[in-house]
């Protein structure tokens, strides 16, 4: 874990070197104060000598403006290499992100994402900087200050080593009641995430349905259940402050005695300026323990965090594209060879089930089915949004597993059943499908899906800004321009996922017959709810649990098919959409 993360410093190398190296050289300054500190108060104040006294105050403001550089240097690294290794991480992880197949994202939700993106790697970048910093200064001002107090007097030193003994069992029982708790927390903050991204995304639902108090209360519960969490790991981190209080003022207490005692006694071994320069030393040492406990809660809070960043970071795509790849689609022609597909491999249910089906190059084909019957899921294979769990899905007379997938999906457009639109001009979201499209072309497409109609009565054209998500655009604007977006890709396999929904039925028509005039040669899949979506397909394919249910043009199956009957009645006697759970095996509802 520690060496993935490690190679995110990169071009921060040098300042993440320097930054230990100031440090070093600020603890060392600070350790030679008390010891000159001591000379000045024997050889100086004590024989009444002003000269020398002078000539030690000089050299101890030296060493503090030495170790105040020393310390500036560091934090200025320091800070430069932290923020650096944490805008390297979110790189890695956003460019790893954007490889992921839909099941990857499936795997650790969005909510989950975006908390590692932000509040997990914040955590790592404080204790990266901690790391460069406390943790060489602290052990570093614990060896040293060791040190300088066997040299100025060893007896004395052992209530140190005592003292050190006490803390690191008591710091290590500390850090590991921690370390459990704060995984814990870290795995909460999803919740919180998700609980106020689906509030604000659609926070016009949530207004329409008047149901503020219900999304406060889920929002309430998730920022409990975290205080809850926070507040059992910080009991156990608040009993590092009192432990080592207790510490300190144990060692000044017995410092104080045996140090008086040492002195007051005819032929004793310390002087008042050896003690005076323990008392700085006792200081130092307490100090870089409180550090390193700080340090030890730090890399506990953060150890949960960088292992779900790694999560992350050596999570495979689980979909690439093929070693030797092929670059081209020959044509539009699909087949389905006897495939079988579940979302989660290896368990579960099968969302498609024996699945073979042949569609010829610039055919229109309808599919139709109710709610959960494997429409999305189906058309979702062709494109490689997801692979096949056992047969083959073939384009062009290729298995899609054999292509290049920028390739691929440039070939096969989908309009997706949630469309989306991106913060910018109408102009700049029609180039998603097209990035050097020419304003006619952008025309044209949006011709085609009957869009240029609203377009042109906007204030600024294609020029019109459009607001994050499409916001300020209707539910039938965006389904029109996310069409004509997935026009502009002159894709040889054109797939709308009930993308027609919001569109009134004149201007469907509308569409259905610009397509049939500018794509004439595109393969054209259509998932619908509505009959009148479809009846003038080529054929039409009716899905029923993951199964195949009938395949055939509009009249076959209104003579063949039980399902496409049942919905043809019920949507001409004007019962709405279809909807299977509430029509097929039993009464109409």
């Amino acid at each position: 874990m520690l060496k993935k993360l490690a190679a995110y410093v990169q071009q921060y190398k040098r300042a993440a070197i320097l930054t230990p190296v100031c440090m070093i050289g600020e603890v060392f300054m600070e350790m030679l104060i008390p010891y000159i500190m001591a000379a000045l108060i024997d050889k100086g104040i004590k024989q009444s000598d002003l000269g020398t006294a002078a000539m030690y105050g000089g050299l101890m403001l030296l060493c503090a403006m030495a170790s105040l550089m020393f310390g500036i240097g560091g934090g200025r690294f320091g800070a430069r290499a932290s923020a650096g290794f944490a805008a390297n991480v979110r790189r890695g992880l956003y460019e790893n992100i954007q490889r992921f197949s839909f099941a990857n994202i499936d795997k650790f939700s969005t909510a989950g994402l975006i908390t590692r993106l932000t509040t997990d790697v914040t955590n790592v970048q404080n204790a990266f900087q901690m790391i460069l910093r406390i943790a060489v200064r602290a052990p570093l001002t614990l060896v040293t200050a060791l040190i300088m107090c066997f040299v100025t007097n060893q007896r004395l030193s052992l209530v140190f080593l005592a003292a050190v003994f006490f803390l690191s069992i008591c710091l290590s029982l500390i850090v590991m009641a921690a370390t459990k708790r704060f995984s814990a927390v870290f795995e909460r903050y999803d919740d919180l995430n998700a609980s106020v991204q689906e509030n604000v995304t659609a926070i016009r639902v949530v207004k329409a349905f008047v149901r503020e108090e219900h999304e406060k209360s889920k929002f309430n519960a998730a920022a409990d259940k975290l205080y809850t969490l926070f507040l059992r790991a910080e009991h156990v981190v608040i009993l590092n402050s009192p432990v080592m209080m207790f510490t300190v003022y144990a060692c000044i207490l017995l410092l104080s005695w045996l140090g008086a005692n040492a002195i007051a006694m005819p032929g004793g071994d310390l002087t008042t300026g050896q003690l005076t320069s323990l008392f700085s030393y006792v200081m130092s040492v307490l100090g870089s323990l409180m550090m390193l406990s700080m340090i030890f809660v730090m890399l506990t809070m953060s150890s949960a965090s960088a292992k779900r960043i790694v999560e992350v970071l050596d999570e495979e795509p689980g979909i690439k594209a093929p070693d030797d790849p092929l670059t081209e689609v020959r044509n539009g022609s699909i087949d389905f060879d006897n495939v079988t597909f579940a979302y989660k491999q290896g368990s579960g249910e099968a969302t498609l089930k024996d699945i073979d089906l042949h569609i010829a190059s610039g055919e229109t084909v309808g599919i139709i089915g109710g709610t959960g019957s494997g429409k999305s899921s189906l058309v979702n294979l062709i494109s490689r949004l997801y692979d096949v769990t056992d047969g083959s899905v073939r384009v062009g007379g290729e298995d899609v597993r054999r292509y290049d997938l920028t390739v691929l999906r440039d070939s096969v457009s989908v309009v997706l059943q949630k469309n989306v639109l991106f913060s910018g001009t109408v102009l700049d979201n029609l180039r998603w499908g097209k990035k050097d499209a020419t304003l006619e072309e952008c025309q044209a497409a949006c011709r085609a899906a009957c869009a240029d109609e609203f377009i042109d009565r906007m204030p600024d054209g294609y020029e019109t800004r459009i607001e994050q998500g499409g916001s300020n655009v209707s539910g039938g604007q965006k389904q029109r321009l996310c069409i004509a977006r997935a026009l502009l890709k002159s894709p040889k396999v054109l797939i709308l996922d009930d993308s027609t929904s919001a569109v009134d039925t004149a201007t469907e028509a509308r569409i259905r017959k610009a397509f049939r005039e500018s794509i004439p040669g595109t393969t054209k899949l259509i998932i619908a709810q509505r009959i009148s979506s479809v009846q003038d397909a080529d054929h039409i394919l009716v899905l029923d649990d993951g199964r195949i249910n009938g395949y055939g043009t509009h009249e076959e199956l209104l003579k063949t098919n039980r399902i496409y009957q049942e919905i043809y009645e019920t949507q001409t006697r004007g019962g709405g959409d279809f909807d299977k759970p509430e029509m097929i095996g039993g009464d109409q509802v």
